[in-house]
């Protein structure tokens, strides 16, 4: 399966112009044949806290991915605010062109920058299955929680992280991610956005760890007006997961039952 990690430029708050970048950079993406367009968190706003902007009832962001895949035939990973009534729910969805397969909502709201005043943290993990691949997704500030990581990958072989993330805090970023993709042997995607949005200054790096922890090399596409080190990070994945699990078969000497007991202490 062929992916492509988005490393976007967001326009603060400027939904028509983030979609309309979207757009080009899946028309790019079509020649490469892109089974799955990952995209960042908050991909059409950015890491908004003024919801009465950004949330929608709508689902029109989904919406629009749903035609994007459609008219280009590739998967859209998409991040988006719900409106859900005295709170928010900062989403994630998984769009084909038959219809979303996979609607995430970030577990961890961010405390430190009050994203807890604003949106409610998720209950589930939902796993979608696409090109033989099972797919599931942690939001930004829910890679510092390996937990959660452990129990999707249950199921998951691929795990993508869309994010914000403040390039203050870089080292932590490429550090977790590669600990998520050892501890739990799956394949796991982060995308970042680039530039500065909101007194933030935001360096990318996203990237794309084996199962085995190695950092996969890939193509770089960059769009002829591409600021920053706006880019997409094309990847061919395999079936790697399931032969990395079999020589060196981690998960078989979990125990589950007795970490639950510490965590009752």
């Amino acid at each position: 399966m062929k992916i492509a990690l988005g490393q976007m430029h967001i326009r603060w708050e400027d939904k028509a112009a983030n979609l309309a970048r979207v757009e080009s950079w899946a028309e790019l993406l079509k020649e490469k044949n892109i089974d799955l367009f990952v995209l960042p968190e908050m991909s059409l706003t950015g890491f908004s806290m003024h919801t009465e902007l950004t949330k929608e009832t709508d689902n029109i962001t989904v919406a629009e991915a749903e035609r994007l895949a459609r008219k280009y035939q590739m998967a859209v990973g998409i991040g988006w605010v719900k409106d859900v009534g005295k709170f928010c729910e900062n989403r994630y969805s998984i769009v084909t062109p038959e219809g979303a397969i996979l609607e995430y909502t970030k577990l961890h709201p961010f405390s430190y920058s009050g994203e807890d005043r604003y949106f409610q943290g998720g209950t589930a993990l939902p796993v979608c299955e696409y090109r033989g691949y099972h797919l599931g997704v942690q939001i930004c500030y829910d890679l510092r929680f390996p937990e959660a990581f452990q129990a999707l990958s249950r199921q998951a072989d691929l795990i993508l992280v869309p994010a914000n993330w403040p390039g203050r805090r870089r080292e932590h970023w490429i550090s977790l991610l590669q600990a998520r993709a050892i501890e739990n042997q799956s394949y796991i995607a982060g995308v970042n956005c680039v530039g500065d949005m909101d007194g933030q200054t935001y360096t990318g790096d996203s990237r794309l760890y084996g199962p085995d922890g190695a950092l996969c090399s890939g193509e770089t596409l960059m769009p002829a007006d591409a600021q920053t080190d706006e880019c997409a990070f094309i990847y061919e994945i395999d079936d790697q997961v399931k032969k990395v699990r079999t020589q060196f078969p981690v998960k078989k000497d979990r125990r589950d039952a007795l970490y639950r007991q510490f965590y009752e202490i």
